[in-house]
């Protein structure tokens, strides 16, 4: 019988797929990705390899992170602990692992085809396209309030600062690694970011930890809008008939490239490297963009979003590039005054909700 984890915590227990065919080997995936989204790439990737069951185990990524560290420099992984392929969000975690020596290399006709911003070192792999996006809710936001840019989200906190107070959401970014990320890349992009925290502080800025929060607090109508979320969380809340719309801002949009990786500790190396493949394939781009994540680099975005006709339309396309870059914005006394900066902007809020977070005594992290 299957198992899966109720969230996303320390895997202890796990999601198994059958081989549909007698089994040859067994692939293991730990991995810092919905099991609902992974699940329908996992299931195509078995139709090409019929014979190789999938055990998938789903973590935080801080918790993925000091379990793979571990067992590289252990040289060897646990029998429980073992994995074939790494998939995270925190994509700076897995150029570190890479950068210490602990990924496998990996050529392919595959991996020749991405983009330079999309791999590095042929050890860390970009599979997916996940914009940043603004989410609100269409009956507590009416049309002519609807932001469509950074611009435009900081003149409606002006305009109309009672009807929004407490009524914008965001990632707490002490807590959650992608909103941290997504923070540090606004600050590069944009010489509004500095206006738009601002704006956040006056309009008493709801912080959660993660994602699931934030869309949960948009469905009860606790807040009408959501900055910086992650849109591929978004549409599928939409796509299960949450009451929810999206806006691709007009003015750039930031693009996270969920990674995967193969650890030198890896066993079923060969599987390992073929799902890679598959993930990274014109197949399995199809599906990720049809039932797992639903955007893609160069096609026209999913129905019924608000945006460009695609997210590289009209230079707008900002990715994070999957390399050492992502170490710089990790560095612990610039992310010190960075996070010192914005609690200062963003006010009592922010710095309650970090309090809660170092009383329960654990980080949060997005999966």
């Amino acid at each position: 019988m299957a198992l899966t984890l109720a969230g996303p915590v320390a895997a202890e227990e796990a999601t198994r797929f059958p081989a549909t065919e007698h089994a040859r080997t067994t692939l293991t995936i730990r991995s810092a990705a919905d099991l609902d989204a992974m699940a329908p790439l996992i299931r195509d990737y078995q139709l090409l390899y019929p014979d190789v069951t999938v055990v998938y185990h789903e973590y935080i990524t801080a918790d993925l992170f000091g379990e793979v560290a571990a067992s590289c420099a252990a040289g060897r992984a646990e029998r429980d602990r073992e994995a074939d392929v790494v998939i995270s969000s925190s994509v700076d975690h897995l150029i570190k692992l890479a950068n210490d020596g602990c990924a496998r290399a990996h050529r392919s006709i595959e991996t020749g085809r991405q983009p330079d911003w999309a791999a590095w070192r042929d050890e860390v792999f970009g599979f997916t396209t996940e914009p940043a996006v603004i989410a609100y809710r269409p009956d507590l936001v009416p049309r002519e309030d609807l932001p469509r840019s950074r611009v435009e989200l900081v003149d409606l906190l002006r305009r109309k600062p009672e009807a929004y107070a407490g009524r914008i959401g965001s990632y707490d970014i002490t807590l959650s690694g992608i909103g941290y990320l997504f923070a540090a890349y606004d600050a590069r992009a944009a010489a509004t970011y500095g206006r738009l925290v601002e704006a956040f502080g006056r309009a008493n800025l709801q912080v959660r930890c993660c994602t699931s929060d934030l869309i949960a607090d948009l469905e009860a109508g606790r807040i009408a809008i959501g900055y910086n979320l992650l849109g591929s969380y978004v549409y599928r809340a939409m796509r299960r008939g949450a009451r929810l719309g999206l806006v691709v801002p007009r003015d750039y949009t930031l693009v996270l490239a969920r990674a995967a990786l193969v650890p030198v500790t890896a066993r079923a190396v060969g599987d390992a490297f073929a799902f890679v493949d598959y993930l990274l394939s014109e197949r399995g781009q199809r599906v990720s963009r049809e039932e797992a994540f639903f955007f893609d680099r160069a096609g026209p975005l999913p129905p019924g979003i608000d945006g460009p006709s695609s997210l590289s339309a009209a230079g707008a396309f900002r990715p994070i590039t999957v390399g050492p870059v992502l170490l710089a914005v990790q560095d612990r006394a610039k992310r010190a005054r960075f996070l010192a900066e914005w609690r200062q902007s963003i006010g009592a809020e922010a710095q309650k909700a970090d309090g809660n977070a170092q009383a329960g005594g654990r980080r949060a992290e997005e999966p």
